[in-house]
């Protein structure tokens, strides 16, 4: 069924496309997950304008102590660089982020010493805003999923993570991917991964043979790590990270797990944010024109509309023409043409393709 005949029955096309809005609006919640399915290697990620932090007590000056340091943690996480926080015009709102807290609340610790946390959650319009403002590049929350692999040397030789000695370091991993906005995935360490790649092929780090490894995940970005403890207790050890036909190698001597843990997300995440972040403008531009050829029911429709106004360059996509199985877009947002679809073409759903049209700036054809 083609979309103006199913449309027709709900707007007559295009003449009450408020109606559409108005019913995208009800239903996107519900269709925004199917853009997500497997099988495709950019995630949204949730929770990038927000941030728990330990605060001692719930006075006033703890509150807004707590304010400034999660709305630092959010900044590095919608940049992707911890050296943001030099920029004058965000050290600046640090300084007043408790009158940007949009809301917070406070919760214990399930586990150890039950310290009191409070989560903190900031505007994601004000807080892209004073981005822009910056003029500091934002990374939008489309965002590439890394593989991570990792080879221990320990008493018993060198393995692959596994058992109940691993799960407090795959906690610590998620944690720290988490607070850098990077989404994660681990391999299985099954048969099938032991004979696709050796543990001292692994330990080698040689760049074949992991990217041969990973071909199963169907993930682009891959970062495998080899480390060992000393008897001092310090952590030893090397990153690689590949991605896009290309390798950066990084070696690591930090005192504890979680520094050397660190310094792998932080690699990814300032290698990955210098390719995707785009330096927004304050300006919001006339509109950037999109068409999408092969939508074929009410669900592609909204799912598009519904992922495109979740990033947060664009202001909203407003349908401008319905014919046949393609749509017709006007992309309102803070970025250009160019900018826009270094983003939008990090979702595999949506392949680009020559526009027969040259008022149309960008085209794509919708894979489910």
């Amino acid at each position: 069924m083609h979309l103006c005949c199913y449309n027709a029955a709900l707007v007559s096309c295009v003449g009450d496309y408020w109606l559409v809005k108005h019913s995208l609006q009800v239903v996107a919640s519900l269709l925004f997950g199917l853009i997500l399915s497997a099988g495709s290697w950019a995630a949204l990620v949730q929770g990038l304008y927000s941030a728990e932090v330990v605060v001692a007590d719930k006075s006033q000056a703890e509150l807004t102590a707590g304010s400034s340091q999660a709305l630092s943690e959010v900044l590095v996480k919608i940049s992707g660089r911890s050296d943001v926080l030099q920029n004058s015009v965000l050290r600046s709102a640090l300084g007043d982020a408790r009158n940007l807290v949009q809301q917070y609340a406070y919760t214990r610790h399930s586990e150890g010493s039950g310290e009191l946390l409070a989560r903190f959650e900031f505007d994601r319009t004000v807080i892209s805003d004073l981005v822009a403002q910056a003029g500091v590049p934002l990374w939008t929350a489309n965002r590439p999923t890394v593989l991570l692999w990792m080879v221990i040397e320990g008493p018993q030789g060198r393995q692959f993570p596994s058992g109940e000695a691993y799960v407090e370091m795959s906690d610590r991993i998620r944690d720290e991917f988490g607070r850098r906005g990077v989404p994660v995935q681990f391999p299985l360490y099954d048969l099938n991964d032991a004979a696709a790649i050796s543990v001292d092929e692994l330990w080698r780090l040689n760049a074949a043979s992991v990217t041969g490894a990973s071909q199963r995940y169907d993930i682009q970005h891959i970062l495998a790590g080899r480390l060992a403890t000393l008897s001092d207790g310090s952590w030893v050890g090397d990153w690689t990270f590949l991605s896009d036909n290309s390798r950066i190698d990084r070696s690591i001597r930090a005192g504890d797990a979680q520094a050397f843990l660190q310094a792998g997300v932080s690699l990814v995440a300032e290698e990955m944010s210098a390719k995707y972040a785009v330096a927004p403008s304050t300006r919001v531009s006339e509109g950037v024109k999109v068409l999408v050829s092969g939508v074929s029911s009410y669900s592609d429709y909204a799912s598009i509309v519904a992922w495109l106004e979740g990033l947060e360059l664009i202001k909203s996509a407003n349908i401008e023409q319905i014919k046949g199985d393609t749509i017709q877009l006007n992309l309102i947002a803070q970025a250009d043409a160019g900018q826009l679809a270094a983003i939008i073409e990090l979702n595999k759903h949506l392949i680009p393709v020559r526009s027969p049209q040259s008022t149309v700036q960008l085209s794509y054809q919708w894979q489910n």
